[in-house]
């Protein structure tokens, strides 16, 4: 009875101290500790390890990352491993690069066995592992344990990112870290050097402004991610910790200038614009306590600035697109998912969202977005104040030829007061003659030049797709010709053994022995496929061949009976290599009768369509999958229906409008010439057909060609 009560009360008391530790169990999967480590905090950062050790005052954590805020206070952070592996290389990692003091000891059954002295404000050669992290191997046998105590303290704020895993395991997520910062790296770093190359072109201030912001963006990331530290200066910890103060400060006010020049809050928004200057002020203040070593403050003062100057920002966009701005909506676009990003940043600090690579890496990810999203902004205003002179030009021109206009009207006037009026009347016939010659001549000159850009597209096209075919072949022939020469010598081979002077079982023994050093069964198999390899590439030049006779008719002018599914499958034999084995092609064809037309010059229009689908689709989605183009034909008594539509960028109604004038392209410079879209409304015209356009923005557009069966 007694020796049951003394279990029972064992039990119990075993039980409680069980509850009141908190034990990290790895069982050999890496993440975040935080909810299994106790937390003293030392308001006057005078508690020494032994005193730490000894105190009753630790408090469970019960946060995945503890956010201990931004406080002059020390924090102690004790955590009991147990290794359930047979791995026994672990590693614990604190994963907040910036805090100015970390000490690290490691206990094994009350044994002090590590002890490290590291953080911002020491030099970074002091740190067990040369990362801007702070990593401590540790070596656990299975079913075994230590003790870890961190001393934490910082002048900013202090997150516990508390990691346990492997060796291999920790080194990777720390790399993990480096190539998403090497790709933020890599967007900045091209951002600045292309708006540097456009402001070397359009001279225009903004992009200087924008490229200082990019390079202030870039300094303080790095330094907040600690590379500053540990890339550039690992012996200057002073240097570092103050930069993280300043170049926060910077970022503050250089997003505020660009904003401003970006934005002409001068002239847009004047009493926005002069409150921009108190947070010069405020930053000023807060750099002013950073030097003076009011740490704390001086970052609580920056954080509280960036937010507020945050609002104020997406203030002065929003008052601004009111007033029909488009470049505030591309920058309202890239601030307010930068402003997203940090909220995400945040929101993993307080414990809402989880703690990983991808929230501790939010800001990067939304500084990269809003980097390209404000090139893109820039070079929409830029192309907006090439319009407006544009315009302007075009306003002038009119003046101009309205000005003319009255001049002629005068002499016509003034003409009919003379007797010389006829004789001046055929002068000025004899000159409108002479410039209606040059205007065709013109025309002749500019459609020549659009059927030279067909034949350069249709030259690229049948380039590409016969290359193939013709370099599986070539492949093969060497392989063949060494085939072919094994059997020659296997002849000569047989033939030898075949006249010795041996019984015809020995001659049989000999021959088959040569067959299997030779693999004659294998070398069968091989010229079979070979000879089948080149089969293949042989019919499939020939089906291009075909497809290039059929699409090659350009310059017939004659009518004639042709099959018009031919001629889309010829043109998207030419046009295949546009495709980049990523836009889909969903093909509908019905079995069309034969329809009277000039089939080289139909050919030219199915080319001009769907080139123009092809770019559009490839404008809305570059490289990534989803373009797609759907071709369908279908026919009635009368007529014959085809319809080529793409999933692209689409148009709005003024472009619709615009879209068969001639030299009329929404093309960047150098990509189009205007003319092909006239071209093909011409040649429908010709063929007394129809075509009609459907399309809407962001969606996509769709051509209807309507062609008679016989023409009259």
């Amino acid at each position: 009875m007694i020796r049951t009560l003394f279990t029972l009360v064992f039990f119990f008391v075993f039980q409680q101290l069980a509850f009141s530790q908190q034990i990290v169990t790895y069982s050999g999967q890496f993440g975040t500790v935080g909810d299994k480590i106790e937390i003293l905090t030392d308001s006057n950062s005078n508690i020494s390890l032994q005193a730490a050790m000894k105190s009753h005052n630790f408090k469970p954590s019960s946060s995945h990352v503890p956010n201990l805020s931004i406080t002059p206070n020390s924090y102690w952070i004790k955590a009991t491993v147990v290794n359930n592996t047979r791995d026994k290389n672990l590693a614990i990692q604190l994963a907040q690069p910036i805090i100015d003091y970390v000490d690290f000891y490691e206990f094994r059954h009350d044994s002090l066995i590590v002890e490290n002295h590291s953080g911002d404000r020491r030099p970074f050669n002091e740190r067990v592992v040369k990362n801007q992290t702070f990593i401590y191997p540790i070596n656990i046998e299975q079913n075994d344990s230590v003790t870890i105590y961190l001393y934490l303290k910082s002048g900013k704020q202090l997150m516990v990112p508390l990691y346990v895993g492997s060796e291999i395991q920790t080194f990777e997520n720390a790399l993990t870290k480096d190539i998403l910062f090497g790709i933020y790296l890599g967007i900045i770093f091209v951002m600045i050097f292309y708006n540097l190359f456009i402001y070397t072109t359009v001279k225009d201030k903004s992009y200087i402004f924008y490229v200082l912001y990019l390079a202030v963006n870039l300094i303080t990331q790095t330094t907040l991610e600690g590379y500053t530290f540990r890339m550039i200066f690992p012996d200057n910890p002073d240097i570092v910790d103050m930069c993280i103060y300043l170049s926060s400060a910077a970022i503050g006010l250089a997003a505020i200038e660009f904003s401003k020049n970006f934005l002409s809050s001068k002239t847009n928004t004047p009493g926005l614009h002069k409150i921009s200057y108190a947070f010069w002020v405020i930053y000023a203040a807060a750099c002013v306590l950073a030097l003076t070593r009011h740490y704390n403050q001086a970052y609580q003062i920056i954080l509280g600035a960036a937010m507020i100057s945050s609002v104020y920002v997406l203030a002065m966009a929003i008052r601004i697109l009111m007033k029909g701005s488009r470049s505030a909506r591309f920058f309202l676009i890239a601030w307010s998912v930068f402003i997203v990003c940090v909220v995400v940043y945040v929101l993993k600090d307080f414990g809402i969202l989880p703690y990983n690579n991808l929230t501790s890496s939010a800001l990067l990810f939304g500084s990269a977005f809003e980097a390209v999203m404000l090139s893109f902004a820039l070079a929409d205003k830029i192309n907006t104040y090439k319009k407006e002179k544009e315009q302007s030009q075009a306003q002038a021109m009119d003046a101009l030829q309205e000005n003319e206009r009255i001049v002629r009207e005068q002499n016509v006037m003034l003409e009919a007061k003379v007797d010389e009026r006829t004789h001046e009347l055929q002068v000025s016939n004899d000159g409108l003659n002479k410039a209606m010659k040059e205007l065709k001549d013109a025309e002749t000159q500019l459609v020549e030049s659009e059927k030279m850009a067909s034949l350069g597209q249709l030259t690229a096209g049948i380039a590409h797709e016969i290359n193939n075919p013709i370099n599986f072949v070539t492949s093969n022939v060497k392989p063949l010709n060494r085939d072919v020469r094994i059997l020659l010598d296997a002849v000569d081979a047989i033939e030898q053994i075949a006249n010795a002077d041996a019984s015809a079982a020995e001659k049989q023994k000999k021959i088959n022995a040569y067959k299997e050093e030779i693999d004659y069964d294998y070398l069968k198999e091989e010229i079979d496929q070979l000879l089948s390899g080149i089969g293949e590439g042989a019919s499939r030049t020939a089906e291009i061949v075909k497809g290039l006779r059929i699409f090659s008719r350009l310059d017939e002018d004659d009518l004639k009976k042709a099959n018009i599914n031919e001629g889309l499958e010829s043109t998207l034999v030419i046009t295949n290599n546009l495709l980049n084995n990523i836009i889909k092609i969903e093909k509908h064809y019905a079995d069309l009768p034969l329809i009277e037309c000039y089939p080289g010059k139909l050919n030219q229009v199915f080319l001009n369509i769907i080139s123009n689908g092809i770019y559009a689709v490839r404008k809305k989605f570059a490289d990534a999958e989803g373009g797609l183009l759907t071709i369908s034909t279908s026919f009635d008594d009368t007529s014959v229906f085809i319809k080529i539509a793409d999933n692209g960028t689409g148009m709005d109604e003024n472009t619709k409008k615009k879209l068969f004038e001639p030299f009329f392209t929404t093309k960047d410079v150098g990509e189009g010439t205007g003319l092909g879209l006239s071209i093909a409304y011409n040649t429908i015209n010709k063929h007394n057909g129809q075509i009609q356009v459907n399309s809407e923005i962001g969606k996509g557009t769709e051509f209807i060609l309507i062609l008679p069966l016989i023409q009259k």
